[in-house]
């Protein structure tokens, strides 16, 4: 019975539990006992075997919270991809465990409930799903039953989907192309497309011409499909081309589909309109109003008459709306008030044909306007207000909050620039070009637990548009303050035989850190020999443990009539500070021990011949008590009724007061009282 687990009744063998026992710690305790008949010395001995039945007060519990297994999507349903293992502490049916999927994103797996085993219900690829979380829970058969059916208690199994690949690349770019014959060499004839379902290598394809470009006209990027002239067309020539291509995918094996893509030549006039340049670039300032002019656009025809009568136009695309175009003169004018910060950039083709001809001769220019910006946003921070919080502790120097504010404009006009206008008591910094707020001093949550202040954020521009956020910083405490007493040294009373749990004295220290830093319990440190004392370690209230004597005296000091206490003032923080205080306690003397004499009788012999007025003897008694308590006073209550002597009160001296005849008396016996 090591820990003192078990006792025993002495007088009727009883044996009892003094601890609660653990099943699992130990499932059979041995104690031997013994036993006495009254004072014999001889002891008899025994064995006592007791078994600790289990008690289902034990979970299954998972080795591990997580794991992750890979499986291919063509594994066929009863496939284990995964076997979860729970154990429990208890026994019998207490530790059999089953196993249940507690949540699943799909009906694809299930478990045998008693070994574990995740198997596939049913194929995986329909589900176009690379990878499932199951949630597996286990439970076992004790009544009742104990569960880790908690998601933060149950195993979460993620299954990775590996692609296998098993499909070939489909074509779903059209088989017929249409390109005019007068194109310039790399013009882009036709874009050629493949889908392949497989994921990763498996699904990227590529690009190939088997056949039917044997004189080199065209060529094929691979990753992009794009198929552009490499020499210039000829209707006349060759008016149709029919081109075998091959779409290959990455897999192992490479798997292929061909298609047969016809290029139809289209006849066009001799000459067409060229313009002076390709590509035309130029800027417009945001917010001016409708028709400010941006460009104009020129293209020559070497046609002569109707035919070179050129008309321009947008062609339809991203943002053509914004823009007008004078057809005759190729001008172009806003059509809307522009915004940088909606659309930056445009890019327009200028169209120009002649209307007569037959077929129409055009060609296309690139057109790229760039919106110029003006400072019409104002800086934002992400939030209106911003609070956090900081420990006491925190170096000087150390970032607290990095903010951040957003200004749509560009360039000087978007720079943002950061800086604080209310006074932080030179406890707080800001980065101007950051953002971060520092400490510039180190914090101490008693002077200052909270700082309220703004934040200004402004661009770079001459109007200096900005915008503030209000910053709460609140400011952790730290355990930095020891508790203090109210006095280093106290002093009390109390009297002599009150009985336990007496207040002698309340004392009181305080802290001035916050929460558990600043809650102060109560201890005794030193002076309390034999646990005279107790002290309440929330109140701080000094009682009485023992009922006082003043009269006791012990080896440790001289008197009982005073005690010396070190009391403890520790907070709860970590580490927990402390201080102390000294009490003194005197204990007030009360009238509760009667005189004792020094002998309980006195023998005296005298001769009858001894004159009147001798002294005969003295006696003296003795009282614990302090004080007036402790003054005596003597008195005959009997035996002197003919006066033969006289006792002094306040010394005890016995004085003859009568001459003595031994003939007539030969022994007096005298009562004398002490009080």
């Amino acid at each position: 019975n090591p820990h003192g687990r078990f006792s025993i009744d002495p007088r009727f063998g009883i044996i009892r539990t003094n601890k609660q026992l653990d099943h699992e710690t130990q499932s059979v305790v041995v104690l031997t006992v013994q036993s006495q008949l009254g004072n014999s010395p001889v002891y008899s001995s025994t064995q006592v075997n007791i078994s600790v039945i289990d008690v289902n007060d034990n979970p299954p519990v998972f080795l591990t919270k997580s794991d992750k297994v890979t499986i291919s999507h063509t594994q066929p349903p009863g496939t284990a991809v995964y076997i979860a293992h729970a154990e429990d502490k208890d026994s019998g049916l207490n530790g059999a465990i089953k196993y249940s999927i507690a949540s699943k994103q799909s009906n694809a797996f299930s478990i045998d409930p008693s070994l574990g085993v995740v198997n596939l219900t049913r194929t995986v690829f329909a589900d176009k799903q690379q990878e499932y979380t199951l949630h597996i829970a286990a439970e076992d058969c004790g009544s009742p039953p104990l569960t880790s059916l908690l998601i933060l208690d149950s195993l979460a199994v993620k299954i990775v989907i590996l692609d296998v690949n098993d499909n070939s690349p489909s074509f779903t770019s059209s088989p017929l192309s249409y390109v005019m014959e007068d194109v310039e060499v790399g013009f882009l004839v036709h874009r050629i497309i493949a889908k392949d379902p497989d994921e990763g290598r498996n699904g990227q394809v590529t690009y190939h011409i088997l056949s039917g470009n044997e004189n080199k006209a065209f060529v094929l990027d691979k990753i992009t499909g794009l198929l552009t002239t490499t020499q210039l067309l000829d209707h006349e020539v060759e008016e149709r081309y029919s081109l075998t291509v091959m779409a290959l995918d990455d897999g192992s094996p490479a798997l292929s589909a061909t298609q047969v893509l016809t290029i139809i030549v289209l006849d066009v006039n001799d000459e067409r309109p060229i313009f002076l340049k390709q590509l035309y670039e130029t800027t417009v300032r945001e917010n001016q109003d409708p028709g400010e002019f941006v460009i104009k656009v020129e293209a020559v025809d070497r046609d002569a008459g109707l035919n070179s009568l050129l008309q321009y136009e947008i062609l339809p695309g991203t943002g053509y709306e914004k823009f007008k175009m004078n057809s005759n003169s190729g001008e172009l004018v806003t059509a809307a008030s522009l915004d940088r910060e909606t659309q930056e950039f445009f890019s327009i083709k200028g169209n120009s044909c002649h209307d007569l001809g037959s077929p129409s001769r055009s060609s296309t220019a690139q057109l790229y306007v760039t919106v110029l910006d003006e400072n019409d946003h104002n800086p934002l921070f992400a939030k209106s207000q911003y609070q956090v919080s900081v420990r006491e502790d925190l170096e000087e120097g150390s970032a607290i909050l990095d903010l951040f504010a957003s200004d749509k404009d560009h360039g000087l006009n978007g720079k943002i620039m950061y800086s604080l206008i209310d006074d932080t008591f030179g406890a707080f910094a800001i980065d101007s070009v950051t953002g971060s707020i520092v400490t510039t001093k180190a914090l101490d949550r008693e002077t200052e637990s909270q700082y309220t202040f703004r934040a200004v954020a402004c661009d770079c521009s001459t109007h200096l548009p900005r915008s503030t956020t209000v910053m709460t910083v609140l400011i952790q405490d730290m355990n930095d303050n020891v508790p203090k007493f109210e006095q280093s040294y106290y002093k009390a009373s109390v009297w002599e035989g009150h009985s336990p749990k007496t207040d002698i004295i309340q004392v009181f220290a305080t802290d001035l850190d916050s929460g558990l830093n600043g809650e102060t319990e109560y201890s005794i440190l030193s002076g309390n020999e034999n646990a005279t004392f107790v002290i309440d370690s929330a109140r701080g209230i000094l009682a009485t443990n023992t009922v006082l004597d003043h009269e006791n005296t012990s080896s440790y000091r001289e008197t009982a009539s005073s005690h010396h206490l070190v009391l403890l003032a520790s907070d709860r923080g970590r580490p927990s500070l402390n201080s102390t205080a000294t009490v003194l306690i005197t204990v007030l003397d009360v009238n509760d021990n009667p005189p004792v004499f020094s002998s309980p009788e006195y023998h005296i012999h005298v001769k009858e011949s001894i004159p009147v007025g001798s002294h005969i003897t003295e006696v003296s008694a003795n009282d614990c008590d302090a004080g007036t308590n402790a003054e005596i006073t003597y008195a005959v209550i009997s035996g002197n009724d003919r006066g033969h002597f006289h006792l002094d009160g306040k010394t005890g001296s016995l004085d003859l007061m009568k001459m003595l005849d031994y003939e007539d008396t030969m022994k007096f016996t005298l009562i004398i009282q002490a009080t």
